[in-house]
């Protein structure tokens, strides 16, 4: 994970920010969790993206962990969308941008959506 991290790879960096998180083969290490949660996120890591946002709420920074919330939901990140849900609940999300977010959520889970997926999806549900 390591090399393909320093190539930039953005799930080879989530995964190290995973371990640095939990401490796992490694030294627990916050700063450096956060470091490749960011490189992760900047690379398009929709989870990587939703966890920089929890580290934000931890830290009591709503405002940017709601940015970070926003992003990842309107690239299809469900978590994402359910968190802003509570933030809109709570007045933290505007309704404009909830609702944007919203559609935009939507359209990225239908792009992921087609006939051969489905039926891939299907395929894999009979094997099981």
């Amino acid at each position: 994970a390591n090399k393909a991290a320093e190539l930039g790879d953005a799930a080879a960096h989530f995964q190290l920010s995973c371990l640095y998180d939990e401490g796992q083969g490694v030294e627990k290490d916050a700063k450096k969790n956060v470091y490749h949660l960011e490189q992760a996120a900047i690379g398009g890591h929709t989870k990587a993206r939703y966890n920089l946002g929890c580290v934000e709420e931890e830290n009591d920074r709503m405002d940017r962990a709601v940015k970070h919330w926003i992003i990842a939901a309107k690239l299809g990140h469900d978590d994402s969308l359910d968190n802003l849900s509570v933030c809109f609940r709570r007045g933290l999300v505007s309704k404009e941008d909830f609702a944007a977010t919203l559609r935009a959520h939507q359209a990225a889970v239908e792009a992921t959506k087609s006939p051969q997926r489905e039926a891939a999806e299907e395929a894999r549900k009979v094997c099981q």
